[in-house]
Formats: C-alpha cells, structure tokens, sequence
C-alpha cells in the first residue's frame, strides 16, 4: 500500500524569469489538482520546487 507521495518539481528559468509568481503558482497548484483532491485523504502527498538557471 502507499502511504506517501513526494513529487519533485526542477524547472530551468532565464536569469531574469520573475520566481516569485513561479513561486505562487507553485504554492496554489495542489489544491487545484485532480489527482491530488483524489488521493490526499489517505496518501500523505508533499511537493519540492528546485528552481535551476537555464
């Protein structure tokens, strides 16, 4: 059975890409997403943003 799900986000930007709204659509996306909704009653499910420059 799976107790856990960690997903890793690595996104490569330009230098001069705005992080913070990368950063707020990021923290908003979980709620919204359907696999998530689905799941998040018995899978603990945590998410990582690694920001790499392009």
């Amino acid at each position: 059975m799976i107790k856990r799900v960690h997903v890793v986000y690595h996104l490569k930007v330009d230098a001069d890409t705005d992080r913070a709204k990368i950063q707020r659509a990021f923290d908003s996306h979980m709620p919204k997403c359907p696999v998530y909704r689905s799941i998040s009653g018995s899978i603990e499910c945590t998410t990582e943003l690694v920001l790499e420059d392009a």
